[in-house]
């Protein structure tokens, strides 16, 4: 890596952005100094000790693998005080009522959650309670009930995920979920299908040196900003970075990397070439894309004719789609997709990055496929400098599906069915069922119609993460119990129901004996040990809670379900996961095994049955925006996943309330920045305030979860059933 200076890829030549509108991150440094206080020195050992808890790089301390410099990010900094604040005083929970117009941010801010508390149907408040009567009620509400668990990313370790998807199992049901679904299922589904690797196929050192990065509805300046510093050394090294999204992101334009000294005092330029498409616009535009690349002879054709499949069909489907189709979808140009086309043509590697941009569609499967098709088409797929990347924004996304914590997989991702299930049948020693379970949001339209009886919530809250808060709240007020297990308060716990709602306290991934494990982008299973400092409570490790709710609702297999600790857990994980080899062996700070290695698919050499990678005909959705309506996408601003730090997005300036609008439509309709709007998607609707902002025309962005009250709780895409996290609305001011 070049350590010479290079102006020609300054942001600015004003020392540190003075004056710019950007992050301040060494604000940061002092809000996270000031936010441990009295707990600095855990703070400390948490930061330099510990895996990191927040996005999905997975840096160990403020280190990590593909570079020698010191990594640390907002991010990071923000969960401090959730991982060292004291307990709680469990006195306020005596009245739910008193608490339930509170935002989240202040019931985090009320402290940990300490003991297990009960609140009995029909009582005004929570009662603290033992963990055996905790328990005791846990399993009378479980035993013999249609129920099911839900677990969030949240720092979530591998241990927490394969434990609980067995104790879920144990009680007889596959109706267990997570956050990676409400992610990047849809990346999961086609990635699987077409390549036989549901993860990403290359490391984050292949983006450093490669011709050519592309990122697709993805925004790693927001949510992964750790990865900046890694485009900060791709643009040294010369790559070109390109970006395909409604929105132009300030961030991905300039960015500030606080740990490097010239990126922190000049910036660096990030973005080269920005391609702007509608929202759920992606397919015309990259199937327009493809089309360019064949008919230019820009396939690279001895890959495609020794390591592929389905490549006519693919050539056939995009030569029968028109140009004046593709640019009604896309919001672009024929000749936009050309200047694509010919970067990747000329391109001799290349990586494709995407994230929920793509996926959080009722499309997104085959966009994901539509990505795949140009990676394949140009063989940019197992060599150095080139992959697929799904880029995960939460710790703990990746190894969620790979434990087993999913409806509609087993561990390893093995689909649920009859032969499968027999294969951990036989390992558990319990009868594991045959047929896929219900996944988050099927237990929500269960609850709601009254045939779900009971849900485990680890984490997680329904009432800001899925579409229509007010359907959601209506589903949790029906059930006969609801049991949350967290580390702090949520809105949704607050919720009356119609029985028992029990919350039970949980470790941090820091408090957890033996340490744990988690799997990042890059598919390093990394072990981040146990952390010395206080400890809150009675809280338990969340492993513990689920095998104990099994234990206990049903004694008689209380010993095939129980563990000795997270390195027993770890040593089954190895037998359950093969490709998992190696978590074992992991038990200082530093050790981790990259399954897979560098790449995935070597040489061309795929895990499908044939040992080829599968070309789609991707047919392009049905343009759904009638004349004078918009296409409004959920953005994220200053938060993590639901949790809002700030009021304000320093990148953009953008108050939560900004309903973000390009230029032309705010004057084409006549509303100044600041003009109160109403948007509205049938009966449902949101109020806020005009900002401008460099979107596409046709195309609004307001912030998540703000903007859920917008969308329809029933549109989901066919195979991942995945929310679509955007809706069709009319503006009017006022």
């Amino acid at each position: 890596m070049s350590k010479r200076l290079d102006p020609r890829n300054w942001a600015s030549w004003r020392p540190f952005g003075l004056g710019l509108r950007k992050p301040n991150n060494y604000l940061e440094l002092i809000k996270a100094f000031r936010s441990v206080k009295g707990n600095r020195r855990y703070a400390w050992r948490i930061l330099t000790r510990g895996t990191c808890d927040g996005c999905a790089l997975g840096t160990k301390g403020m280190r990590d693998w593909t570079m020698r410099e010191v990594h640390l990010c907002n991010i990071r900094l923000r969960l401090l005080p959730l991982n060292t604040m004291p307990a709680l005083d469990v006195s306020v929970l005596a009245d739910a009522d008193r608490l339930a117009g509170k935002r989240s941010a202040e019931l985090r801010e009320l402290g940990r959650l300490p003991y297990p508390m009960l609140r009995r149907a029909g009582e005004p408040g929570f009662t603290r309670v033992s963990w055996d009567e905790a328990l005791r009620v846990a399993a009378g509400g479980l035993r013999d009930a249609r129920f099911g668990a839900y677990l969030t990313s949240r720092g979530m370790p591998n241990e927490n995920y394969y434990a609980a998807q067995k104790a879920v199992r144990a009680l007889g049901t596959n109706n267990v979920d997570n956050a990676a679904r409400i992610c990047h299922s849809p990346s999961t589904v086609a990635l699987k299908d077409t390549i036989g690797a549901a993860a990403t196929t290359c490391s984050y050192q292949d983006w450093i040196g490669s011709d050519l990065i592309v990122f697709i509805g993805s925004n790693p300046s927001n949510n992964q900003p750790v990865a900046m510093k890694y485009l900060y050394h791709a643009k040294k090294a010369g790559t070109r970075i390109a970006m395909v999204n409604a929105y132009r992101e300030p961030g991905m334009e300039r960015y500030w990397v606080p740990s490097n000294a010239e990126s922190a005092l000049f910036g660096t330029k990030i973005t080269d070439e920005f391609f702007g498409v509608h929202q759920g616009g992606d397919i015309g535009f990259l199937n327009g894309v493809l089309k360019h690349l064949i008919e230019n002879d820009w396939i690279d054709e001895k890959f495609v004719a020794g390591h592929t499949t389905g490549f006519e069909e693919a050539r056939r489907a995009v030569s029968e789609q028109s140009w004046e189709v593709l640019e009604a979808l896309s919001g672009s140009t024929r000749d936009e997709m050309l200047r694509l086309a010919r970067m990747l043509g000329e391109a001799r590697s290349a990586v494709l990055v995407w994230s929920m941009g793509i996926t959080q569609h009722t499309h997104g499967e085959d966009n994901v496929r539509a990505i795949v098709n140009l990676a394949l088409a140009r063989g940019f797929v197992g060599r150095d400098g080139c992959g697929l990347m799904p880029i995960r924004g939460h710790s703990g996304v990746q190894g969620g599906a790979e434990m087993g914590a999913y409806a509609t997989g087993l561990p390893g991702g093995l689909p649920v069915t009859p032969e499968n299930a027999a294969k951990f049948s036989g390992m558990w020693g319990f009868e594991v069922p045959s047929s896929p379970g219900l996944t988050a949001t099927d237990m929500i339209d269960a609850a709601h119609a009254r045939e779900l009886d009971a849900l485990v919530s680890s984490g997680g809250n329904f009432l800001e993460v899925l579409p229509d808060p007010d359907y959601c709240r209506e589903a949790l007020s029906r059930l006969k119990l609801r049991v949350h297990i967290d580390i702090v308060l949520s809105s949704q716990m607050l919720v009356p129901a119609e029985g028992d709602v029990l919350l039970l306290p949980a470790q941090t991934r820091y408090e957890m004996a033996g340490g744990v494990t988690e799997t990042s982008t890059e598919r390093r299973v990394i072990f981040s040990p146990e952390v010395e400092g206080p400890r809150i409570g009675e809280a338990w490790p969340e492993w513990k809670i689920f095998t104990e709710l099994a234990a206990t609702t049903r004694p008689e297999i209380s010993r095939l379900v129980r563990f000795t600790g997270t390195p027993a857990i770890r040593e089954e994980i190895e037998r359950a996961v093969p490709f998992y080899e190696g978590i074992a062996g992991l038990r200082r700070f530093g050790d981790s095994v990259q399954y897979g290695g560098r790449h995935l698919c070597p040489d061309g050499r795929f895990p499908t049955p044939d040992g080829r990678g599968g070309f789609s005909a991707v047919d392009p959705p049905a343009l759904e925006r009638p004349d004078g309506a918009f296409s409004v996408a959920t953005r994220r601003g200053k938060q993590f996943n639901s949790m809002v730090h700030e009021r304000m997005d320093g990148f953009n300036g953008a108050m939560r309330e900004a309903v973000l609008m390009s230029p032309y439509d705010a004057d084409r309709l006549g509303l100044p920045d600041g003009t109160p709007v109403e948007l509205r998607a049938g009966e449902r609707s949101y109020r806020g305030k005009v900002l401008r902002a460099p979107l596409v025309p046709g195309n609004l962005q307001v912030h998540w979860p703000e903007g859920n009250v917008l969308l329809d709780e029933a549109r989901r895409s066919p195979q991942a059933r995945i929310p679509d996290y955007n809706a069709v609305v009319t503006v009017r001011a006022l």
